[in-house]
């Protein structure tokens, strides 16, 4: 804990708070997830490490092995070559592995679908505070006697927010007239 103070005492409080929203929207994304989807996720982390790499190795060296050894000693092989067993168990585990896959693999599209509309929305609320400065600064230009004041368009525009949904038709169309 120690670390964790002297680190927070180090970073502004409005960077704090993000990292601690970023850290309860993983945290709700764990709670939420039921327990079949938690048993996924460790097999899944079990089975991405180099040790399953290495017993996986040795395994099937060790089956192989086994099998050629038992042959040239005379005595009948549990699966001899070309070793149909060890083929069978292999593609069984390649499907129940791919399921594993493309299961974790869902439920982390959740987590970043949800942190892509996070990201979205602060992105949108971020450009109407812009636009709202933008205006302030105007109308403080306006109203300052020391300043010049001139129609500056380009700072009219940026004083208006956006509409997402017209930047989302705008975006349409020009990604429609770039389709073959």
């Amino acid at each position: 804990m120690p670390e964790t103070d002297a680190a927070s005492s180090i970073l502004p409080l409005h960077i704090e708070e993000t990292i601690q929203s970023v850290a309860e929207l993983n945290a709700e994304h764990r709670a939420n997830a039921t327990h079949h989807q938690r048993a996924v996720d460790r097999i899944t982390s079990l089975l991405g490490r180099a040790s399953f790499i290495a017993t996986l190795t040795a395994f099937v060296v060790g089956w192989m092995s086994l099998n050629c050894f038992a042959l040239a000693l005379g005595y009948r092989a549990p699966d001899p070559p070309p070793f149909a067993w060890l083929a069978g168990a292999s593609s069984l585990a390649s499907l129940y592995l791919v399921i594993l896959i493309l299961t974790t693999q869902r439920g982390d599209d959740r987590l970043t679908q949800r942190r892509e509309l996070l990201n979205l929305e602060l992105t949108i609320l971020s450009e109407q505070k812009i636009a709202k400065v933008v205006a302030l600064l105007e109308e403080l230009r306006h109203d300052s006697p020391h300043l010049h004041n001139r129609i500056d368009e380009l700072a009219e525009a940026m004083a208006r927010p956006a509409d997402p949904q017209s930047v989302i038709d705008a975006i349409k169309e020009s990604h429609s007239s770039t389709l073959p």
